[in-house]
């Protein structure tokens, strides 16, 4: 039976915590402050980064170059660091629940699991471009903003980004001196401190020093989280052509884990939002990431330059849950229980050359990419069943009922005979190499390719086992841009990814599997894009993406464990987004988003659409500005009914939820803000992992933030 410690408590973690318990009192100074200006003089500052504006005009995301957003021919949402201080966003969820096409599953309570475009990854997460492919659930703390780009993209990322990827540039050290401090205090406790302290120290050299630390508890019972992070950084101009960037981030979450409620008769089950069904002492989740960057920049001439890029990240994560097994039983009323942990353990070393050269060449511009990746993941998995017994594995767990939903017998986690504990290293080697093209004043060409060699060899460290496997994995872009207008484009692409068969986490690797070709995403796309004027863009897209070579059981007598591949599932949608100002009080960001799912492997599941993958979903929010001092934000979410798995036996039904925020700015050095999720408190589920494993949306929550510069 397990006897670890839900939460880990450090001694930085108490000093914090005594700060954050006094946010309202430090409120409440702040504001009788205000009330007496006279008293008071506070010296202004320009807030670090900050932006007028949630819209982007350029990226370096799908191209690994400075690309204005209109000239890349594939869909991208950039959010930005005055949405995500605007909404309150804490999370990844957060960061996706206003963008067109991607919604986020359950990620059984404790990872980040985003759908974009049909396809379901915990993997296709990056910071500053550099891999971050383990499963824990991120902060946004030390972000300038996410960038969320739609359909496969292997041709910069390599393997996976099948359905997208969503890459989150940090905020590093620069010479716009500022200090900011960030409190909230919510709902169900919700304590968090947040802090961004930069500073030049000459000419030369710049510091900075984002941090957090939150401790909050949940509408569900018993449900609490603690996270702490700090993130230094530092920049070196050594010339005018010269720089180095390096920082160093660390990282705790330590959680419980809640996979919300079981389904009755195709619904989900109708209890108490705030029903914690299982064991909340025996569910906990810890993962801690150290992890070092480096980057360093060298002009050689303003049309030439160079970039290499290092990242060393060392994971840690354990999860445990006791949680609803299966669906519950409408004849007896139970709910039969399941429980089991995983411990994973990753370090990731990762190196990218890239060298960008602008030029001309048969009378026409070029802008060129070249570039190598060089890689080592070593992850050590290790899995435990909870049983029944302290002996007998054929003693399974029990159940519980929809009146008395707390498992309190005893659990035992040991290994079962199908518990992995294995060892992978994946090496990859990778060259690419991309052309944007200036055919004319009103034709661009984008035209690229990356070659990956992805080695993986497994140890089963049960039965001795060495299992490998090597891909040669191609991956093709390509697009074709129209521009009538310099502020309008039309474009059609097609690009391609791949996912290697030991899977997205690199642990799924078995001898009946390791011969197959890994898994290939296609996508076609043709859209446009429209700069209304200078702060406000319009974009369009219509796509299709097939995912092909999923391999499933096709047993002989000959070969009980023989696999095949067959077409997968394919997605037929529509994206339009509108992000910017109105006026100038006036912002917007949201879209609509249609897509059409459905799975085209062979079998029961054949024709159904793909699990949690609304037909229809439309999102707005809005912030206006009344004057100095006061604006108003408001926004709406609206999703069709989707379906908990493939089966689609069970329905989650279609909803609205609406936000809004009320913001105060004191003096230049103060703004107060009042956010509430959920305004007209209504009920929905806002996500599942199966058919027994759905999560209530929050009811109505309220938000108090202070942030203050100095």
């Amino acid at each position: 039976m397990s006897q670890q410690p839900r939460f880990k408590k450090t001694r930085m973690a108490n000093v914090i915590r005594m700060a954050v318990y006094g946010l309202p009192l430090l409120a409440s100074a702040q504001w009788a402050g205000a009330a007496d200006a006279e008293s008071v003089t506070l010296d202004s500052m320009e807030v670090v980064e900050q932006r007028e504006s949630y819209r982007v005009e350029r990226s370096k995301v799908a191209t690994k170059t400075d690309t204005p957003l209109r000239n890349i021919p594939q869909s991208i949402s950039v959010v930005t660091d005055e949405q995500i201080r605007d909404q309150n966003m804490q999370s990844m969820a957060d960061v996706v629940r206003y963008v067109p096409g991607v919604q986020m599953a359950q990620g059984e309570g404790h990872r980040d699991a985003p759908i974009l475009r049909g396809n379901t990854s915990t993997a296709d997460f990056f910071v500053d471009g550099m891999r971050d492919d383990v499963q824990y659930l991120r902060d946004l703390y030390n972000v300038d903003r996410v960038e969320v780009l739609k359909g496969p993209s292997g041709m910069i990322f390599g393997r996976g980004a099948s359905g997208g990827l969503i890459n989150r540039v940090t905020k590093q050290a620069n010479w716009a001196d500022g200090h900011e401090l960030g409190l909230t205090y919510g709902s169900w406790q919700n304590r968090r401190m947040t802090g961004d302290f930069n500073q030049g120290l000459n000419e030369n050299v710049a510091v900075r020093l984002t941090a957090l630390f939150e401790d909050s508890e949940s509408f569900r019972d018993d449900v609490e989280l603690e996270r702490w992070a700090i993130n230094p950084t530092a920049t070196f101009r050594l010339s005018d052509a010269t720089s180095i960037e390096m920082g160093y981030e660390h990282f705790e979450d330590d959680r419980t884990v809640d996979r919300g409620v079981p389904s009755l008769n195709g619904k989900p089950l109708k209890v108490d939002e705030s029903t914690f069904i299982g064991s909340s002492d025996l569910s906990y989740a810890t993962a801690e990431v150290d992890a070092l960057n480096a980057r360093i920049s060298h002009d050689f001439s303003d049309n030439v330059t160079l970039v290499n890029q290092t990242r060393f990240a060392d994971y840690e994560k354990f999860y445990q849950n006791v949680f609803p097994g299966s669906d519950k039983n409408d004849t007896d009323n139970i709910i039969p229980v399941a429980a089991y942990n995983k411990a994973t353990d990753r370090k990731n070393l990762i190196n990218q050359t890239d060298l960008t050269i602008d030029t001309n060449a048969l009378g026409m511009n070029h802008t060129l990419l070249v570039g190598a990746e060089l890689s080592r993941q070593v992850t050590d998995n290790y899995r435990e069943t909870g049983f029944g017994d302290s002996i007998d594995d054929d003693i399974k767990l029990g159940s519980v009922t929809s009146s008395s939903t707390i498992y309190s017998a005893p659990v035992y986690f040991r290994q079962s005979s199908s518990d992995p504990d294995n060892r992978s290293v994946t090496k990859t080697v990778a060259i690419y190499f991309q052309d944007q093209i200036e055919l004319s004043s009103q034709w661009e060409l984008i035209l690229g390719a990356r070659y990956d060699k992805v080695k993986i060899d497994l140890d089963d460290n049960r039965n001795g086992e060495q299992v490998a496997s090597s891909d040669d994995l191609v991956s093709p872009r390509a697009g074709l841009i129209y521009k009538p207008l310099d502020n309008l484009s039309f474009y059609a692409s097609y690009s391609k990814a791949y996912v290697p068969r030991a899977g997205e986490q690199l642990d799924g690797l078995t001898a009946s599997l390791k011969s197959l070709d890994p898994e290939e995403f296609k996508n076609r796309e043709v859209g446009v894009k429209w700069d209304i004027n200078e702060r406000l863009a319009a974009t369009a897209a219509v796509y299709r993406l097939d995912r092909t070579n999923v391999a499933v059981k096709a047993p002989t007598l000959q070969d009980p464990a023989r696999m095949e591949l067959v077409d997968g599932q394919r997605v037929d949608g529509v994206e339009l987004s509108m992000t910017g100002n109105l006026t100038d009080a006036w912002q917007i960001t949201g879209g609509y988003a249609y897509q059409d799912s459905e799975i085209t492997k062979p079998g029961a599941d054949n024709g159904n659409h793909i699990a949690q993958v609304p037909r229809n979903s439309v999102s707005l929010w809005n912030k206006y500005t009344f004057n100095s001092q006061w604006g108003v934000g408001l926004g709406a979410v609206y999703q069709n009914a989707v379906y908990a798995s493939t089966d689609n036996a069970v329905e989650l039904p279609s909803f609205t939820r609406v936000d809004a925020a009320v913001y105060y700015t004191v003096n230049p050095d103060l703004r107060l803000q009042l956010n509430v999720e959920n305004l007209l408190d209504e009920d929905y589920y806002a996500s599942a992992h199966s058919n027994s494993n759905i999560m209530p949306g929050s009811p109505r929550a309220f938000g108090v933030s202070a942030n203050m510069s100095f």
